[in-house]
């Protein structure tokens, strides 16, 4: 096959709706780098650096776009990245090795291990620190992430003061009883890992984990970063990618943001662990098993992991800033067919998240093993397309004759498919997918409900009323 022709059936791939079932299979390395070429158009990432390994071995690596918009440089495959809250992933393992090891207890107050933790937090357990279920409230304010030299200047001086600070809030919530993500966590987390080695943060991470697995290009703090070969940081801003602010995070922040990885490092990173050679798989399956709140919620990180559901496949991971993402997959052991993914981007005029990437790129590396997000991806890629009510009645159709996920996924894959381009792309976006789903399932109430809440944040004052009065109908209890 010729190159131009191959291009041509890769955009007929990308762009046709069931295109993506049918027989034409480019090979998995060209599928990939096209599809970082997707979401380069799609969503107005700036540059993208790639990894996926299957069961240890590289499956694809790819790069895509500018380091810098500057001066155009291009990424590089060894090109480093702020990776932000990614830096939590160092802290949870290095909890989990003292874990195995019988030296730390999970369920135990943090307080048996700290003597000097604020009087409020007294009977908060290590577990909920780790899994953001402590309710402590946030050390900084959303001011002082400006990064100008004066919300950097006013961030707490030290430790200590950055405790206080917290420990001065109200709690959010009674411990355990919820999630809510916040730094103020892992600072107890870095403070108890220094306490029980004696010794500075960077210097435990550095011989337990960046020495053993061999890291070269990894940095926690900004200190001693190369000249050259780190990639600028970018916000989306009006449809524009702007530069991204230069928050400067204090030294005792390191266990919870300010990291600084290659591709190929935080890979490796993620295979070791993977592989078991930082903590054994068995006590990883047993720190990452699923876990339900007191009122019924699923927990949203294990044991310092944040987690999640794809396809037949578990997944363990976290991202970093909404920009980039770490992530394991597997089914009920680690001891065969696992993946490990790095997508690392330095932002998007669209602020994507990080996981719509993965998504998107795991379904077009095996649709058969993940559809729901082959599907999600299909669907994004009909809803960026001007269509009218004819176009959507006949995808309506190609989807309802899809056999590659059961109704009720079809209806929440097609729901967040919607709300995800609502974000990125807006409510006239969204509003083609939220249709799409009250076509294909009239009868579903939260169809019209999101729906009509779209219409809302339009400003369509009558459409919403329709679909509202719509979604009251079916809410309505039956006698």
């Amino acid at each position: 096959m010729n190159r131009r022709l191959r291009h041509v059936l890769l955009c007929l791939l990308a762009l046709a709706p069931g295109f993506a079932t049918a027989t034409i299979r480019p090979d998995p390395d060209a599928r990939l780098q096209h599809q970082l070429r997707i979401e380069s158009l799609r969503y107005g990432i700036v540059g993208q650096a790639v990894d996926i390994s299957h069961d240890g071995k590289p499956l694809f690596q790819g790069v895509y776009g500018a380091s810098d918009l500057g001066s155009g440089q291009r990424v590089a495959a060894d090109d480093i990245f702020p990776v932000y809250s990614l830096a939590k992933l160092f802290v949870s393992t290095l909890l989990m090795q003292l874990v195995e090891q019988g030296q730390i207890d999970l369920d135990r107050p943090a307080s048996a291990y700290l003597r000097d933790l604020p009087d409020p937090w007294k009977a908060i357990s290590v577990r909920q620190f780790l899994n953001h279920t402590s309710g402590v409230a946030e050390y900084y304010t959303p001011e002082q992430m400006a990064g100008t030299a004066e919300a950097n200047a006013s961030l707490p001086a030290s430790l200590p003061a950055a405790l206080a600070v917290a420990a001065a809030r109200p709690m959010q919530f009674a411990p355990g009883s919820r999630t809510r993500y916040t730094q103020t966590n892992y600072l107890v987390l870095t403070h108890l890992l220094e306490t029980h080695y004696g010794q500075p943060y960077p210097r435990i991470a550095r011989e337990r984990i960046l020495v053993p697995l061999k890291l070269q290009r990894t940095w926690l703090g900004r200190d001693g970063l190369p000249a050259h070969g780190v990639v600028s940081s970018y916000l989306g801003k009006d449809g524009k990618a702007q530069p991204a602010p230069d928050v400067a995070w204090p030294a005792y922040a390191v266990g919870h943001s300010a990291l600084y990885m290659s591709r190929g490092d935080l890979s490796a990173f993620l295979r070791a662990v993977a592989a078991g050679e930082l903590v054994s798989k068995a006590t990883l399956m047993q720190l990452w098993r699923p876990l339900t709140l007191p009122g019924g919620q699923r927990g949203e990180f294990l044991s310092g992991w944040e987690s999640g559901d794809s396809g037949h496949y578990r997944n363990v991971g976290h991202d970093g800033g909404t920009v980039v993402r770490a992530r394991i997959l597997f089914g009920d052991t680690l001891d065969r067919d696992v993946y490990t993914v790095v997508y690392l981007t330095n932002g998007s005029a669209r602020n994507v998240w990080s996981r719509t990437l993965v998504d998107d790129l795991m379904g077009a590396l095996a649709p058969q093993r993940f559809p729901a997000q082959a599907l999600a991806d299909r669907i994004a890629a009909f809803a960026l397309r001007a269509s009218d009510d004819p176009q959507k009645r006949a995808f309506a159709k190609t989807l309802r004759a899809d056999r590659s996920v059961d109704k009720p996924q079809l209806e929440r894959t097609i729901n967040n498919t919607g709300y995800a381009l609502r974000e990125t792309h807006g409510a006239d976006t969204a509003l083609r997918v939220f249709i799409l789903n009250t076509l294909l399932f009239p009868k579903s109430a939260n169809a019209w409900d999101s729906l009509a809440e779209t219409y809302e944040a339009k400003g369509d004052d009558a459409a919403a009323k329709a679909a509202r009065r719509k979604q009251k109908t079916l809410s309505a209890p039956t006698r």
